[in-house]
């Protein structure tokens, strides 16, 4: 079934670049912007993570956390997070619990090939974990724009 905007964020747990344990839950009361993205360091990748840094003051003073999820390893988000000084926590989900649970584990296809990989989406959850919106065409060079309703 298809995540939908007011359905409640499906509850997860996961380590994060440090190996630290985050869930939604430690979120309670506050507003989370949960963006999945395919692979570290890559360039769509890149151009949504540093486009979310360079406006990160601006989504805080908005009151908003935000956490990133690729089902890459704890090791390939430090190296992501320091050389690009991403100041929000990254979460491995290698396991692909995450990903799976909010619909973005999907059959992708390039050069013919099909295979699996996650679908580049962020969901907006309010501050009682209900889904507040749910981007799924990502321009990745203006995502904070897309979050806060400028485009």
């Amino acid at each position: 079934m298809e995540l939908q905007v007011g359905d409640p964020a499906p509850a997860f747990s996961a380590r994060d670049q440090d190996g630290k344990e985050v869930k939604l839950s430690d979120f309670k009361g506050e507003k989370v912007i949960l963006y999945f993205y395919p692979k570290d360091d890559t360039p769509g990748c890149t151009a949504q993570a540093c486009n979310l840094r360079d406006n990160y003051d601006k989504l805080l003073s908005q009151g908003y956390k935000v956490l990133g999820v690729s089902v890459d390893n704890e090791k390939s988000h430090v190296k992501f997070i320091n050389k690009f000084s991403l100041p929000f926590p990254l979460l491995a989900d290698t396991d692909h619990a995450i990903v799976e649970s909010y619909g973005v584990w999907v059959e992708k296809s390039m050069y013919g090939r099909t295979y699996m990989g996650t679908a580049r989406t962020t969901f907006v959850i309010d501050e009682n974990g209900m889904i507040e919106e749910i981007i799924q065409k990502v321009d990745t060079k203006n995502h904070t724009d897309q979050i806060l309703g400028n485009t």
